[in-house]
């Protein structure tokens, strides 16, 4: 007999992601970890939509997903791009050193 994962596991576990997530953006300094976490609730978004149109058997949630994770994509990209003009320019990656409004 094949049993199925209930929908409520998955949205536990992207709930948890999620708010993992939220924590390192909110607590950490280093832009490089932040910009990790971001991408820990991106990827936590994915599950759900993914879950839901598994529950659902629609394919419109997996089409979300392709435009989340190209907007993941060119995020990781620009962003990595950021930090190394930041750190060329500044010698640090972490937040609190950085401020770019002082002449």
């Amino acid at each position: 007999m094949l049993q199925t994962i209930p929908l409520e596991y998955y949205l536990i576990i992207s709930a948890l992601l999620f708010s993992i997530g939220t924590i390192g953006v909110l607590t950490r300094r280093n832009a490089i970890i932040i910009f990790m976490s971001i991408e820990i609730m991106l990827n936590s978004v994915n599950l759900t939509l993914i879950a839901f149109s598994s529950f659902f058997g629609e394919s419109s949630g997996q089409v979300f997903v392709f435009f989340v994770m190209s907007v993941a994509a060119a995020e990781a990209a620009i962003g990595l791009a950021i930090i190394l003009a930041l750190f060329r320019s500044k010698k640090t990656v972490y937040v609190d050193e950085v401020n770019l409004l002082k002449w």
